[in-house]
């Protein structure tokens, strides 16, 4: 796609002006990368032209602009090309341009292949996990990058013209800060948030999964002190539990009646005797993404007694039943639509890239309005990405916390 941008590069570049591409760079270093245009076609999409500049020194292999979900679309169908970014000819610009929906936030990275085209554009997932071990984050892009874990490095954020403000994200200057306190609970490890003054009254209760990220990695730390220091929330103790490992997550966070008994019966109980957190499961809530936001969901409905509140982030509600009965996939979903009732409120939310669970989210929305629970349901441009979890967590968090009294 040859965006009125690119285009005006190569007319500089076939009139023979010498100083063509030191303007384009000049102008990308000014205004921050991507570049982005209007859509002649449609005011509610953006031309969006990702750029890499080759290396002046040698060659520099095939490119590939890594949208977080977008490309993972095309990676999980065996088609990587369309991500390629193209030289410019006569020029040090490589550049990939994609219509994109004009609310879109989501992190990027960049790939430079070492070896072959054919050998860059393989999507086997031992190749795929080399790809981003390897990918960079955008060097002209002016926002704040997004961290990493497993040393991997950060990526880039695009946030277009219309993706909803996350004010609460970043640390603040001179607000109160909460203390945080690591420990280990029943052989687990737990990261204990405390807010910036505990109040007289019994502090609500966050249970957030997949801790070790969101502690350590997203500092969500200071989310919670922008929403306490805003007056956004009451003052709450966030519990982040980590996951201890790949194996142990999933068998964890897929539906398992012990993990959620632990959650309820050990860790919140502790919790209590600590830091008097409320024992009142309205003020109470658990919150996790993926498989996480799938557990956040079964854990209010096994446990209604302790958890009145889930948070769910692009839940996987496309889970089989955990007894491997075979009887097919929404298991959850299907328990709710069989059941009655529960006192628990939801806030539920999936991103549109999410090609893999919109339509299983969906459902289960429709099955828990159709049994009458008390739910904010959200679509948000964008894919399975922290890039956007951290601003739904924090809106679903003074949703939630906001509410029972």
């Amino acid at each position: 796609m040859d965006t009125p941008i690119l285009h005006a590069l190569s007319r500089a570049v076939d009139a023979g002006r010498a100083d063509a591409c030191a303007e384009f760079w000049a102008r990308v270093e000014a205004v921050g990368a991507p570049l982005v245009e209007p859509d002649p076609d449609d005011p509610g999409q953006r031309l969006v032209t990702f750029v890499w500049r080759d290396d002046p020194a040698g060659p520099t292999g095939d490119v590939l602009a890594l949208l977080h979900t977008f490309t993972d679309r095309d990676r999980h169908a065996g088609d990587l090309t369309p991500h390629l970014l193209r030289r410019v000819p006569g020029t040090d610009v490589r550049a990939i341009t994609h219509r994109l929906p004009a609310g879109l936030r989501a992190s990027y990275q960049f790939f430079v292949g070492t070896g072959s085209r054919a050998e860059t554009l393989r999507t086997d997932r031992a190749a795929w996990l080399g790809v981003l071990d390897a990918a960079v984050p955008d060097p002209y892009n002016h926002a704040p990058t997004l961290a990493a874990r497993d040393g991997r490095n950060p990526s880039s954020i695009l946030a277009l013209p219309d993706a909803p403000a996350q004010p609460w994200a970043r640390r603040r200057p001179g607000i109160p800060r909460g203390p945080r306190e690591d420990t280990t609970v029943d052989g687990r490890r737990v990261s204990v948030l405390l807010p910036p003054a505990m109040g007289q009254q019994p502090c609500r209760v966050v249970v957030l999964l997949d801790g070790e990220v969101w502690g350590s990695v997203l500092a969500i730390g200071d989310t919670l002190d922008n929403l306490h220091a805003d007056g956004r929330i009451p003052p709450t103790v966030a519990l982040l539990v980590d996951t201890m490992g790949r194996e142990r997550r999933m068998a964890d966070l897929t539906c398992s009646e012990p993990f959620v008994d632990w959650l309820a019966d050990v860790l919140l109980p502790w919790a209590g005797e600590r830091y008097g957190v409320s024992a009142d499961p309205a003020h109470t809530v658990l919150a996790g993404q993926s498989a996480g936001g799938l557990t956040a969901a079964f854990g209010a409905f096994h446990r209604p007694d302790r958890f009145g509140n889930a948070l769910s982030q692009s839940g996987s509600f496309w889970w089989p039943d955990p007894d491997e009965t075979n009887d097919g996939p929404e298991w959850l979903t299907r328990r709710f639509a069989a059941t009655e009732r529960r006192p628990i409120r939801f806030h539920v939310e999936v991103g549109l890239l999410e090609w893999m669970l919109v339509a299983e989210n969906r459902r289960l929305r429709d099955v828990l309005r159709e049994r009458g629970y008390l739910l904010t349901y959200v679509e948000f441009d964008g894919g399975h990405d922290y890039a956007c979890w951290r601003g739904g967590l924090a809106v679903g968090l003074v949703g939630l916390l906001s509410a029972g009294g």
